[in-house]
């Protein structure tokens, strides 16, 4: 499935609200200054490939012919291992499904299933990234990504009549925006001087700093720096991000699994298919788009209608949405026809992205509002929090106590669509979403409770406190100190400033105050 050309890519990055300009910036090496305020790493902590591991598995080249069928060419850097299914599923999904002979440069993304057990070196500067990334651009610890950039010239010479291959990024990281602006540099630069390009392209990657969320990152590529930002879950909603959604990165992000790897018994797929076979075999899906050619103005709002899913016939049916699900909330008219009239206009579909994402941004707000009023009702009291016990627990989630608040607090406060709000809230605390977000939530009240636990433990005083232990009883006093010293500092605890500072303090006089062979033991650092 080529799903989209360069040519259109390169159109709807213009049109996203700025999102390259302002995440991903591309400037001449020699006029970029250092990194300026982002952190040096320490080069003793890294190995040679460490840092181009932390940002690419391998680069592959895949070439097309007739006679030997498509294969893996080359693999950047040599010593990259790929199992031979891995190959395989990368020679299969790196060529454009359905290619019509259209000629010139196709850039595409899938993904596929990790075969092999191998962990990158650089672990635990990975694991923090992943979790100050919002959860879409977290690694996928299962898969691959693979980014293509497939060209297709006219080649007499060849039995196929055409030169077919494609430069592959192979990633952990679902970076769909970033990777295909550093394929469009760096592959019309390998199919003009081939493989000594890939090498340097590869070492320049290796002097990358690690990927870091929220901070301003330089990245030196073929004589140009590429200045990136990565989002972090932190960041308030609507703001710029590296893959914020346009219409081509949706359709890319979405459609990953094709018929070649997909497992068709997993509970939540989207899967796109061209061939007319799967049509019949998958119509008793709950939901099937069918895309065909796009008709008159006049004719567009009804092939955007949402048909019932027992009146798509199995070869015939004209293009539409076709779903079984039954709504809960009652159409909103006045967003349609804000969009209609601006096809009408030919309003830039930037400013309709902006105006769909601005929408659905505040109908959101409005359902989750009164589930984030809900939940922060179930954290203790501070006056309940005491310095000598374990932080009080938060009280449960009653679904029937959340649903009785919705009468005078519910959507209706900030939303003017009309429905079945307690119908779509059931469903909701049903599924899977609402797990994750509410696993979420917890734990950042969990880590709440113990910031405010900790910081009443610093305003004791612990020297008067220790009076009245033994010697073993202060030990493990200062035992369990040092692990909630380990666990903020590891967690990020949100605390006051200051406080780890304080309370390493503490610890410190508490040791002074013992024996000085229990001193040096307590003095010795932690080993496992």
């Amino acid at each position: 499935m080529a799903l989209q050309t360069a040519e259109e890519i390169a159109e709807q990055m213009e049109e996203s609200e700025d999102i390259l300009e302002h995440d991903v910036q591309v400037s001449p090496a020699e006029e970029m200054p250092g990194d300026g305020p982002v952190e040096e790493e320490s080069e003793q902590l890294f190995l040679p490939w460490d840092r181009f591991s932390a940002w690419l598995h391998c680069i592959c080249v895949v070439g097309f012919d007739l006679e030997l069928g498509q294969a893996v060419e080359v693999i950047y850097p040599h010593h990259s291992k790929l199992t031979e299914k891995e190959k395989t599923s990368i020679c299969y999904l790196s060529f454009p499904d359905s290619n019509s002979g259209c000629l010139g440069d196709t850039q595409f993304c899938f993904r596929f299933r990790q075969a092999s057990n191998i962990q990158p070196s650089l672990g635990c500067f990975l694991d923090r990234c992943d979790r100050d990334a919002p959860v879409c651009l977290k690694r996928d610890q299962g898969h691959f990504y693979g980014y293509v950039y497939f060209r297709q010239v006219r080649d007499k010479s060849l039995k196929r009549g055409y030169f077919q291959k494609s430069l592959v990024l192979i990633s952990k990281l679902p970076y769909v925006t970033f990777f295909h602006s550093l394929l469009k540099l760096l592959a019309p630069e390998y199919f003009e001087k081939q493989e000594p390009c890939l090498e340097a392209a590869c070492n320049d990657i290796d002097r990358w700093p690690t990927p870091t969320p929220g901070k301003i990152l330089n990245l030196p590529i073929m004589g140009v720096v590429m200045k990136l930002r990565i989002p972090t879950c932190y960041d308030k909603p609507g703001t710029s991000q590296l893959v914020q959604s346009t219409p081509g990165d949706s359709l890319v992000s979405i459609v990953l699994p094709t018929i070649h790897e997909v497992d068709l018994f997993r509970p939540s797929v989207i899967l796109g298919v061209t061939n007319p076979f799967f049509a019949k075999t998958l119509q008793h899906w709950p939901h099937i788009i069918r895309i065909g050619d796009m008709k008159q103005t006049g004719e567009m709002a009804k092939q955007m209608k949402v048909k019932k899913l027992k009146n798509l016939k199995t070869l015939d049916s004209k293009p539409g949405v076709y779903s079984a699900y039954k709504p809960f909330l009652n159409k909103d008219e006045d967003i349609i026809k804000q969009l209609q009239k601006g096809v009408q206009q030919k309003r830039p579909s930037a400013a309709q992205n902006a105006i769909l994402r601005r929408y659905f941004l505040e109908l959101t707000q409005s359902f989750i509002i009164p589930l984030e009023r809900y939940v922060a009702s179930l954290m203790p009291l501070q006056k309940s929090i005491s310095p000598w016990k374990s932080p009080p627990q938060l009280r449960p989630f009653l679904q029937e106590e959340f649903m009785k608040t919705l009468e005078k607090a519910g959507p209706q406060l900030t939303s003017r669509l009309k429905g079945d709000w307690i119908g779509l809230y059931r469903q909701f605390l049903k599924s899977p979403n609402f797990d994750g977000w509410f696993r979420n939530r917890r734990k950042e009240m969990m880590q709440k409770l113990e910031a405010l636990h900790l910081e009443a433990l610093c305003e004791e005083d612990l020297q008067l406190r220790i009076q009245k232990h033994t010697e073993v009883e202060t030990v493990d006093l200062v035992l369990k100190l040092k692990d909630k010293l380990t666990k903020a500092e590891n967690e990020q605890l949100p605390v006051r400033a200051g406080t780890l500072t304080k309370l390493q303090t503490h610890i410190e006089s508490i040791i002074l105050s013992l024996p000085e062979d229990l001193q040096g033991i307590l003095h010795k650092p932690a080993t496992l």
